[in-house]
């Protein structure tokens, strides 16, 4: 769309809407004409295809709240088309080709009026058109850092509790021979592809328009004239540096976290990208997690786990806690010990969940082995297999 086009279009008029329409109506007049004139519900009608076009066109700019500003206060300017002189210009409005006045201004015949538009046309159509105004000079854009992926590994500790790890990380920054401008002598040229904005745009139907990274420039709207020998005139080059990175408590083993701002520095004033950090955590040879809460599994003897009995368990980083087993605990029953857990992240403790696993002895005393024979006699009339075999003939 030509700047000319942009002016004279009455894009308000093509969406049936007012020009005090709010962003809800424009979306909703823009779907029902959508619906009415694409191409797939108007196979072989040109004409429709041609107002589809239209009302995208309308669209892509009163659908966007900084489009729509610079559409209407350029709308304000020209008048609607027609040029409107300052006081004293002698009144009235004449119409003129805006060509001219957007290719450099038409000598003779503007008038006092025609002078005085010259700078302020480059700021309102610059934003739209991702290009400088005549006159103003073309500004590159600013862009941002790369994102960084890094690793560390934690014990298990760490990992429920937090810890502060340093993090040596290697990214693309400004290049320091040459200050970041990627020419030798500091003094690179506008890229006159994409005149200095990094991107260019084509076509892609419908009414459509795709923007693509120069290729000529990659995206950094600048070339150099004599390229640095040591970025190679990208203005960028490979920096190390150490930092020292917060890993919250309570973070799981290929758990991946994101610090936003503390990737590779950005280019010519643009947010530096974001650091994403991958946490591997060790096993630990006694407790696991579940959730928020610590697990440990815990033996206890025959007969501590049939009569009942008190057991002591263990904590991490902290002293045992006592757990009383009730009589016929069986085996393989989790208990819950309460606030001996990890740090949840409302702050309060989690819990601590206790396994019970009965030990069988392999080998027995003389004494041990006599008091085991007589309690199977005293337990002879027991089968604890009868439900078993009573649920399998049912089944």
């Amino acid at each position: 769309m030509s700047t000319k086009d942009f002016i004279e279009k009455d894009f308000y008029k093509v969406l049936g809407v007012p020009k005090d329409a709010t962003e809800a109506e424009i979306k909703k007049a823009y779907r029902k004409l959508a619906r009415e004139n694409h191409p797939d519900a108007n196979k072989g009608n040109a004409k429709a295809e041609e107002r589809f076009k239209e009302i995208s066109e309308a669209n892509d700019v009163l659908g966007d709240p900084k489009k729509r500003k610079e559409y209407d206060e350029a709308r304000a300017l020209f008048g609607n088309g027609g040029f409107r002189p300052g006081p004293g210009a002698g009144g009235g409005t004449f119409n003129f080709d805006l060509g001219d006045l957007f290719g450099g201004g038409a000598p003779g015949g503007g008038g006092a009026g025609a002078g005085g538009f010259g700078g302020g046309l480059g700021d309102v159509f610059g934003g739209l058109f991702n290009r400088g105004g005549a006159g103003t000079g073309t500004r590159t854009q600013p862009r941002r850092g790369q994102d960084i992926e890094s690793e560390v590994t934690l014990s298990f500790t760490e990992a429920v509790e937090g810890a502060t790890v340093p993090l040596r990380m290697s990214s693309q920054a400004a290049c320091k021979a040459c200050s970041g401008t990627g020419d030798k002598n500091g003094t690179p040229r506008v890229c006159p592809t994409c005149v200095g904005t990094g991107q260019v745009s084509r076509g892609g139907g419908g009414g459509f328009s795709l923007t693509d990274p120069c290729v000529d420039c990659k995206g950094r709207g600048l070339i150099a004239e004599t390229p640095c020998e040591v970025c190679h005139g990208s203005g960028r080059a490979k920096s190390s540096r150490t930092m020292q990175v917060r890993i919250p408590a309570g973070v799981s083993d290929g758990q991946r976290i994101r610090l936003r701002g503390k990737g590779a520095p950005g280019e010519r004033g643009g947010p530096a990208g974001d650091l994403y950090v991958v946490v591997h955590v060790d096993a630990h040879p006694v407790f696991g997690r579940k959730g928020e809460n610590l697990t440990v599994t815990v033996p206890v003897t025959l007969s501590e786990a049939a009569l009942g009995g008190e057991v002591r368990v263990p904590t991490l980083g902290g002293v045992p806690v006592t757990l009383k087993l009730p009589p016929g605990t069986p085996n393989g029953r989790t208990m819950r010990v309460r606030g001996k857990g990890p740090a949840r992240k409302d702050g309060t403790p989690g819990d601590l969940l206790v396994t019970v696993e009965v030990s069988v002895p392999t080998t027995l005393s003389p004494e041990a082995k006599e008091a085991l024979e007589e309690y199977r006699k005293a337990t002879a009339d027991l089968d604890p297999r009868a439900e078993l075999f009573k649920a399998a003939k049912g089944a």
